[in-house]
């Protein structure tokens, strides 16, 4: 097991990525910002999922196999609630673009929620490993992932392969109803890139290549552990074929401060949240015919 590096603080509003954490993500696939997100404003996030009925409508489980449940909700446009506010404030987004160099645009974003005991696992994979199938020529995405609760081994904090990114695009395929990487493939790369475990406290941020192998264990404590996160494409990256996540649209940024000052809990206008029991819906279209892509 490896220990985790490339971990920096937040620290100030003009925070901006250095050379230092460039070359890391560009090595090792990844970046940890402790405290990008203090406890006031993950409180305010929190209050859109825990406040509103917006899981009970329209978050879905997916079996891991184990018999548990790894569970999510997840929506293609940001909002202008406060989640949104997160997926659009400049000290996520700048360092998106600092890190890929290039500008950005809202590709989708999902809670992933575990409950306690119950809560389902997530088999070893790429993003990109089903991105890829969505026409979308090139690896330059990335995802955020936001700690809303405190993330341990106990409870099934993210595991991650370091330097697997740069192993390129690994086959996936259908494994108990998740996607999964090539086994073979990812017990010869753990092998020179041995796994390391990501615990966070609630408000940090793991920004990870699409390319990056990871897993996560399941919720074995009886704490919930929740986390939200945000997918990045670059515009130059946009998928060639219309399909189930967003299409390049231009991302409104604001500032940080909107994250704290939001007071919009409940109007979810125009985020799009996905239905995967609605398969005859345009935005479904593609997962009917490639439903072994999916997450």
């Amino acid at each position: 097991m490896a220990a985790l590096t490339g971990v920096y603080s937040f620290s100030s509003a003009d925070f901006r990525v250095t050379n230092d954490m460039k070359n890391h993500f560009d090595d090792k696939g990844y970046i940890l910002v402790k405290g990008l997100f203090d406890k006031d404003e993950i409180a305010n996030l929190r209050r859109v999922f825990e406040d509103t009925d917006i899981i009970k409508e329209n978050g879905y489980g997916l079996p891991d196999g184990q018999g548990k449940q790894a569970t999510m909700l997840l929506w293609n446009n940001p909002g202008n609630d406060v989640s949104g506010m997160m997926a659009r404030c400049e000290k996520v987004v700048n360092t998106c673009e600092d890190l890929l160099g290039g500008e950005v645009y809202h590709y989708h974003s999902k809670l992933m929620y575990k409950k306690p005991f119950t809560g389902g696992s997530f088999l070893w994979h790429q993003d990109y490993g089903y991105w890829y199938h969505n026409s979308c020529l090139f690896p330059d995405m990335m995802t955020v992932f936001i700690a809303i609760d405190k993330c341990s081994q106990s409870n099934g904090c993210l595991q991650i392969l370091p330097g697997s990114n740069r192993c390129g695009r690994i086959v996936h395929d259908a494994t108990h109803g998740q996607t999964a990487a090539d086994h073979e493939r990812v017990s010869a790369i753990e092998k020179v890139c041995p796994k390391a475990y990501v615990e966070m406290d609630q408000g940090d941020a793991l920004f990870f290549h699409s390319n990056l192998l990871h897993s996560s264990s399941g919720n074995e404590s009886p704490d919930r552990r929740w986390a939200y996160l945000i997918a990045y494409n670059t515009r130059a990256n946009n998928a060639l074929v219309p399909h189930h996540h967003a299409q390049y649209s231009p991302l409104q940024k604001v500032p940080d401060s909107a994250v704290r000052e939001c007071n919009n809990y409940s109007d979810f206008t125009g985020k799009d949240f996905f239905d995967p029991t609605d398969m005859e819906s345009p935005k479904n279209a593609l997962v009917k015919t490639q439903a072994k892509f999916e997450k």
